[in-house]
């Protein structure tokens, strides 16, 4: 027993001895001059320095102290070496990670680097690199797994930033889902089935006019398809198709108390422990910047300076082309390019397995891109993705710091290589802006829907929209501007962006609370980000209500269905009665509208699912026109029985899944729960005291209310500013500032998050102040 005690008297006292330093005198190599940082309540650092690579240095070695191995699994993860920490568990994913050979993207990307960008670059590498020789105790992860990080690469970085453009823009699934409908499907079914609008469309340019929409189908097409499979297609719908997205807007000075121009912004990702966000202020030549930083990334990624201030919600553009190779007959190491036959580049490489014997891989490569691992209908294919491109990703948006109006952002933002994102822009005159940062293919001889060989030159890209092309907007007379992941462009915009974009309900509801509103403040904006309002669902209560009222016996069941739809109050709220029950409603009903799609496309790829993000359009035409031949057999066409006997099944599902609880006394915090979890719990339960957030259930929901809220998928901060107006900035988080599990900043900032409380983004309070001063050959 004492034994026990003792052993865990030392592991405590060797966690303890791990924390972050955040008082004293600590020696950096590389510095010009002293640094001072200083930390306030949450442990947010405000970096001073005298020049921008000091700063950044400075960076480089606070996102190590408090982020350190989070930026080992990014980094990790994108180069395909997670199964040297993790053994067999991980060697699917880090399989399918080589192929696309983010490595060597990563260097060729650092090699082309301007100059400055280079030098903040390595400072900010060598500054983690200075924690990584200093801290004789690594965090408790590393000690867990008994790994000690290798010194971090320039290379490093950009590996981080490839995996987050992989997390927003670099998916094949859409092209697959399209090309196997293309396959399995009459031509105008998969128009039908694959619009680019909705009923709640907010187009910002280009008019209002989709490229891509059919409001009817021939009732014919049905009659081919095959019979419907139910319990398969309850796994193969996927209505919400939750996406990596966010909200942003911003309003004019025109609109708001005092002149001042506000923006806001809401990111969603998965969420995890730590938060994928870093929190910091960094001072150095008269320049103040502030916001979010990513671990592992030099430079702000969302915030503003004392002229400007910007947010981001991802573009949903289509960066990624899966291009069907033609073999030679005759040498299947061969296919065919417009210049003939070119042998397949090829080269090894090996996956170290921790506790596990090492496998070694066979990657190939075309003139276009590295061949996925997975084929396509039968067919090798090669993936031609933005982010592999030379030029498509920089670290320009470090030229922030120098901006003063909206129109330069404009330019910064235009010319910057990154993952591609609608910016929405604040200038301290009031000003407003919308523009895209990133690179996005110009395509010549096809649209990039489904996949198509390249074989005989007539398909293919023409380099990058040129920046001077990429869409932007000033100062609209309206004195707002909303994007929300929905189609912000209109058939007149001259080049084509993407096909499958958000439902633009988020979008639509944003735009409906600013209208008409004037003396906006940033509590305003926050209340906005909080918003629950479900109306998508107001369709689905209305269809429901509409076929019960003319039942003329109904039972039990079915009353007690109709009252729970009368008792919801349009909103996704903590308490909402029925909202529980919509939700499932919608989801199953969409199963039972699209069964025989999903079993016609099951014949060519058994994986398949129908997971198109404006998938509301054609689900609502279908439900309103009701043709024959779709639904299942066992309905006889009638729609009628099809959606009565969907809302018993809901009935049923909700009371089997809650078994002590009415319908009518089913609140939708009780079956909405969120969970923000460590990588570490995820494999070890036990953990989950120690490491995870507290899980809880909330309002919101996972992608249609304003307020995202999800099982995994959240708002990963909000965020309200106005430029010059640092004093009224609101902020929160989940998680902390810290990724030590011991440490007072690892869960300080999830109250404010979980429940909806706004904090300031900067507080006055200094707690902590730590001088990191050059080393002494360097004085």
């Amino acid at each position: 027993m004492l034994s026990t005690i003792l052993l865990i008297g030392c592991l405590s006292m060797v966690l303890v001895v791990s924390l972050a330093v955040e008082d004293g005198e600590i020696s950096l190599s590389g510095l010009a001059a002293k640094v001072t940082v200083s930390s306030d309540d949450f442990g947010v650092p405000a970096v001073s320095a005298e020049n921008r690579i000091d700063a950044y240095r400075a960076l480089g070695y606070l996102h190590a102290r408090d982020r350190l191995f989070q930026m080992e699994l990014m980094r990790r993860k994108s180069a395909g070496r997670l199964a040297e920490l993790f053994g067999v568990s991980a060697l699917k994913t880090d399989r399918m990670q080589r192929a696309y050979q983010l490595s060597k993207t990563a260097a060729d990307i650092v090699g082309d680097l301007p100059t400055e960008q280079r030098r903040v670059l390595r400072a900010y590498a060598e500054g983690i690199n200075a924690y990584l020789k200093q801290t004789s105790v690594l965090p408790p992860e590393f000690l867990a797994l008994r790994h000690r990080p290798e010194s971090w690469r320039e290379e490093d970085s950009l590996l981080v930033i490839l995996g987050m453009f992989q997390n927003l823009n670099g998916q094949e699934q859409d092209e697959r889902m399209v090309s196997v409908m293309e396959k399995a499907l009459p031509a105008e079914l998969v128009t039908f089935l694959t619009p680019d609008t909705d009923m709640f469309s907010n187009v910002l340019v280009g008019g209002t006019a989709p490229r891509r929409f059919s409001n009817s189908i021939s009732p014919e097409v049905f009659a081919a398809l095959p019979a419907a499979d139910m319990p398969v297609a309850l796994n193969s719908v996927d209505v919400e198709n939750i996406v990596a997205g966010s909200n942003n807007w911003v309003v004019a000075g025109s609109k708001t108390a005092d002149g001042r121009a506000i923006v806001a912004n809401d990111m969603h990702l998965g969420l995890a422990v730590p938060n994928v966000w870093y929190r910091a202020d960094l001072r150095y030549q008269g320049r103040h910047l502030y916001g979010v930083t990513l671990p592992g990334v030099p430079g702000v990624i969302v915030g503003g300076n004392e002229n400007v201030a910007w947010g981001f919600t991802n573009v949903t553009a289509d960066l990624v082309d899966l291009i069907r190779l033609e073999l030679n007959p005759d040498n299947s190491d061969e296919y065919r390019t417009p210049q003939g036959w070119a042998t397949f580049g090829e080269h090894r490489e090996i996956i170290h397995v921790k506790d596990g014997q090492d496998v070694e891989l066979t990657l190939k490569d075309t003139v276009w891109g590295p061949v996925s691992e997975q084929a396509l209908l039968g067919q090798q294919v090669a993936v031609k993705w933005t982010a592999l491109e030379r030029g498509a990703v920089d670290l320009g948006l470090l030229d922030m710091d120098q901006v003063e109006t909206s129109g330069q952002a404009i330019e910064v933002m235009n010319r910057s290589g990154a993952p591609p994102q609608n910016v929405v822009i604040a200038d301290r005159d009031g000003h407003i802006a919308w523009t895209y940062m990133g690179r996005f293919p110009h395509r010549i001889g096809f649209d990039g829907l489904v996949s198509r060989s390249w074989a005989d030159g007539r398909s293919n890209w023409q380099g990058f929209i040129p920046e001077q092309g990429l869409p932007r907007l000033l100062d609209p007379a309206e004195g707002f501007i909303v994007t929300a992941n929905n189609r912000t462009l209109g058939s007149e915009y001259p080049y084509l962006i993407g096909h499958n974009w958000a439902l633009g309900y988020r979008a639509y509801r944003i735009a409906e609370r600013l209208r008409g509103k004037n003396n906006l403040t940033e509590q305003d904006l926050f209340e906005i980000q909080l918003d629950t309002r479900g109306g998508v669902y107001d369709f689905y209560r209305q269809l429901a209500l509409e076929e019960l009222r003319q039942l003329e016996d109904k039972d039990g069941q079915l009353e007690e269905i109709e009252q729970v739809l009368a008792a919801w109050d349009g909103h996704m709220g903590k308490d909402s009665i029925g909202a529980a029950f919509l939700s499932e409603f919608r989801s199953r009903l969409a199963v039972g509208v699209f069964a025989k799609i999903v079993a016609a496309c099951k014949r060519y790829d058994p994986g398949f699912r129908y997971a198109w993000r404006e998938m509301e359009t054609p689900l609502r035409l279908l439900l309103n026109q009701r043709p024959q031949g779709l639904l299942a057999a066992e309905y006889r066409d009638d729609w009628r029985l099809m959606i009565v006997q969907t809302l018993r099944q809901t009935a049923e599902e909700l009371h089997a899944a809650f078994p002590n609880l009415p319908l009518n006394q089913l609140k939708w915090s009780q079956a909405h729960v969120v969970e923000v979890q460590h990588p570490f719990s995820r494999v070890s339960p036990i953990l989950s005291r120690l490491l995870d957030m507290p899980s809880f259930g909330s309002d919101g929901c996972a992608s249609i209310c304003v307020k995202v809220m999800g099982a995994g998928h959240s708002a990963s901060e909000r965020l309200v500013l106005s430029p010059s107006h640092l004093e009224d900035a609101i902020f929160h988080m989940p998680g902390g500032q810290s990724g030590h599990p011991l440490s007072r900043h690892y869960r300080d900032q999830q109250a404010f998050w979980q429940r909806g409380i706004a904090a300031p983004l900067q507080s006055d309070n200094v707690l902590h102040t730590l001088s990191l001063v050059p080393a002494n050959d360097e004085r």
